[in-house]
């Protein structure tokens, strides 16, 4: 089994050095795919100045999100399984072996990495849990899936879901419209727990409740006219 683990980054100079070594020290035989988003820090430096055989660059060479950047990661990707990864350490590597487990047990298809499983997290921001809710609830609604966040971060995919599906948005929106999807293909979808090591808006926290917003209209979007 090849595992393909896919990092969509912008401007994370500070954390990536430390989600590389983390990722690599997980115990599976993997490639690394990283896709800088166009960052204007030293992100794009750092990779370039890389020379590491295990780990594959993708440039951007403007903004296009993070949907985008997953997107671009897929296209090159050869695992017989793909984790997204997000590079800035809210998310830990050493939970790969129970995102995996139901995949390689051969009962699911996807596994959502869940924050509110029972895993430990860090206490924060109790209006972006309330609109984790809200988003969660309406995907739910439509999808007809009991999840109980559908806004991880942390998803394992296997391979043939993206051989079936291509994604469409750019930013944020890639959860929502992956879920949608996986949902009408009659995919089968795990939840597990997992770890979560949420920051602040000043450690570099990108997500906005004007992307809340857009995570409804695309719940609608791909659910009923897409």
């Amino acid at each position: 089994m090849l595992l393909s683990i896919v990092i969509p980054a912008y401007n994370e100079e500070r954390f990536l050095p430390e989600v590389l070594q983390r990722v690599k020290e997980a115990p599976y035989d993997k490639e690394i795919i990283v896709v800088d988003d166009a960052s204007v820090d030293g992100t794009r430096k750092y990779l370039q100045s890389l020379n590491d055989g295990n780990i594959r660059v993708v440039l951007h060479e403007k903004n296009a999100g993070k949907g985008a950047a997953v997107r671009s990661g897929i296209k090159i990707a050869a695992g017989d399984i793909i984790i997204i990864q997000d590079a800035d350490l809210e998310y830990d590597p050493k939970d790969y072996p129970v995102l995996l487990e139901p995949i390689l047990a051969g009962n699911a298809d996807v596994v959502y990495g869940s924050r509110f499983l029972g895993g430990p997290h860090r206490v924060f921001y109790f209006r972006h849990y309330i609109g984790n809710k809200i988003v969660t609830l309406l995907s739910n609604t439509f999808s007809d899936l009991n999840l109980s966040d559908m806004e991880t971060g942390y998803k394992a995919f296997a391979r043939r879901v993206f051989e079936d599906i291509t994604i469409e948005s750019n930013r944020f929106g890639f959860e929502p419209e992956i879920t949608a999807k996986v949902a009408k293909k009659g995919y089968r979808v795990y939840e597990v727990p997992v770890s979560y090591h949420g920051r602040s808006y000043k450690e570099g926290k990108k997500i906005t409740w004007k992307d809340g917003i857009k995570a409804l209209f695309t719940i609608i979007k791909y659910n009923v006219f897409h």
